[in-house]
């Protein structure tokens, strides 16, 4: 790990701001084109226009809609504390994200509901995965074990797939200086792993990115015993 990363701790206020930022910086861009159409349909008299137009609302209304559902299971209450969510619903609003169809989603888990926050964890992997391969491509979820034994694995691969250097420090809370609106999101990642008990990994291998989380105590249950294994091979 560089030397120049340390541990960082957030002050709640710049946390919530920092994530407000976040979600409106998602929500600006279909919202500008809502205002952009109707400002055609205000002074457009040509039919194929006013058509145009229309197109453009009900296509920015859809996407504004399923960013901010989004937005809401994964950074928002979601129900009270302690609350539970159906993996369901979190696969339904990580469709509806994917505004094209350059980006297939594999999602590979029964459903069934989990706590809340390990939710959460999954749909900010997933939005790490998108930020991954900007080209399209597909990301392939993966829930399996059931309470403690949950694991929850990420693959996203596409052309020119590249992960920010800056996004493993953030996931382990180690910032270079402070954290900004773009760098939020992973490093409020990593929060929310470490409140629902799990320990994150990151892998690129075979032309894709692996995004990996397991119970921490699991975590080091296996470090342990590989250090076993290898003292009783010395």
């Amino acid at each position: 790990m560089d030397e120049t990363m340390t541990a960082y701790s957030l002050d709640s206020l710049d946390l919530a701001a920092l994530l407000c930022s976040r979600v409106c910086h998602d929500v600006i861009s279909p919202v500008g084109a809502i205002i952009n159409g109707l400002e055609v349909l205000e002074d457009e008299k040509d039919e194929d226009m006013r058509g145009f137009a229309l197109d453009l609302i009900k296509k920015s209304a859809r996407g504004a809609s399923a960013r901010l559902q989004f937005c809401r299971l994964a950074f928002g209450a979601a129900g009270s504390a302690g609350a539970s969510i159906d993996t369901g619903d979190a696969e339904q609003v990580a469709r509806g994200l994917l505004a094209d169809e350059r980006t297939k989603l594999a999602w590979n888990a029964t459903r069934a509901l989990l706590p809340k926050n390990k939710v959460k964890l999954i749909l900010n992997l997933y939005l790490i995965a998108v930020a991954a391969i900007p080209r399209g491509g597909v990301i392939e979820v993966t829930i399996s074990g059931v309470d403690d034994e949950l694991t929850i694995q990420l693959e996203a691969s596409g052309p020119n797939f590249k992960l920010a250097s800056h996004v493993t420090h953030l996931l382990a809370g180690e910032v270079e200086g402070s954290v900004d609106a773009h760098g939020i999101q992973p490093y409020y990642t990593g929060l929310v792993a470490k409140a629902a008990g799990m320990d994150l990994s990151v892998a690129t291998e075979d032309g894709k990115v692996i995004l990996r989380a397991v119970p921490a105590a699991k975590a080091g249950s296996a470090g342990a015993e590989a250090a076993e294994t290898e003292a009783s091979a010395a």
